[in-house]
């Protein structure tokens, strides 16, 4: 009984942590969603989005909800996600059809706000989880995260080397181990199966995202539709770029010699049920 109790505060525990580190991208989904229901108004959606996006960003630097580190990395998250959607909404990947004035290239500026949200995510739960890494790979992890991002521009004109970059990604990250805090428990997961997971939220956040008409694919023009599967493996690969970020700017989170605690590792069957 002790142990169902236990576990069932660790869950809850680990419920609101998540939920504090999702807070900007539910708030960000949350504003497209009510944005698509107003009356017509004498600013554009997207426009109003963007407004919105950048509000969001002062006000949880603001709470403390976000340090200027978190904003750093924010920003070159938007950065980096606008330069990736120039390029994908040219090469037709998906489209943003309403008109607005801070739209260039097919693409309004409040579209980077969706990766920026991304990497909210991961600098709060650096904190909140109290994450540290071991076994890491920075430089070799880096250098294929730079490579994922490339070859997702790439393949439109080169062989597609997604499969190819995953498993040297797999091979890079052997042996690392993401260690978290939940109360007083020490956990760990591989580094890999961090990117995987993040990897399906991120395809069920679209799924949402795409219905609230944060953007459209092709086949969601004349109706919504699901966001294909295969888009979760490529958010798996994506994910890393963030993640590489926002662990240069949090490089002294690294120790090796902390007291180690008793530690769970929830890669084996009974830690991860």
């Amino acid at each position: 009984m002790n142990t169902l109790t236990h576990g069932t505060r660790q869950l809850l525990r680990f419920t609101v942590l998540e939920a504090r580190c999702c807070a900007f991208a539910v708030a960000l989904v949350g504003g497209i969603a009510v944005s698509a229901l107003l009356p017509e108004l004498p600013v554009a959606r997207y426009d109003l989005l963007l407004l919105y996006g950048a509000g969001l960003t002062v006000l949880s630097w603001r709470l403390g909800w976000d340090t200027g580190r978190d904003v750093a990395v924010i920003a070159g998250c938007h950065a980096i996600g606008l330069l990736f959607e120039l390029v994908k909404v040219r090469m037709g990947s998906w489209s943003y059809p309403e008109d607005a004035l801070t739209k260039f290239g097919g693409v309004p500026l409040y579209g980077g706000f969706l990766y920026a949200a991304l990497g909210s995510y991961v600098c709060r739960a650096w904190r909140l989880f109290d994450l540290r890494l071991t076994g890491y790979r920075p430089r070799l992890t880096a250098a294929l995260a730079a490579a994922v991002y490339l070859n997702f521009f790439s393949h439109h004109w080169l062989p597609d080397a997604r499969w190819v970059l995953a498993a040297l990604l797999l091979a890079a990250t052997a042996g690392t181990w993401v260690r978290f805090r939940v109360g007083e428990s020490d956990l760990r997961m591989p580094l890999a199966l961090s990117f995987v997971l993040i990897g399906f939220f991120l395809w069920v956040a679209e799924n949402a995202a795409t219905y609230v008409g944060a953007w459209s694919y092709p086949d969601q023009l004349d109706g919504w539709q699901p966001v294909p599967l295969t888009k979760f493996g490529a958010w798996a690969l994506l994910v890393t770029v963030t993640f590489t970020l926002a662990a240069r700017m949090n490089r002294t989170f690294f120790p090796h010699d902390r007291p180690r605690r008793a530690t769970v590792d929830l890669s084996c069957s009974r830690g991860s049920q």
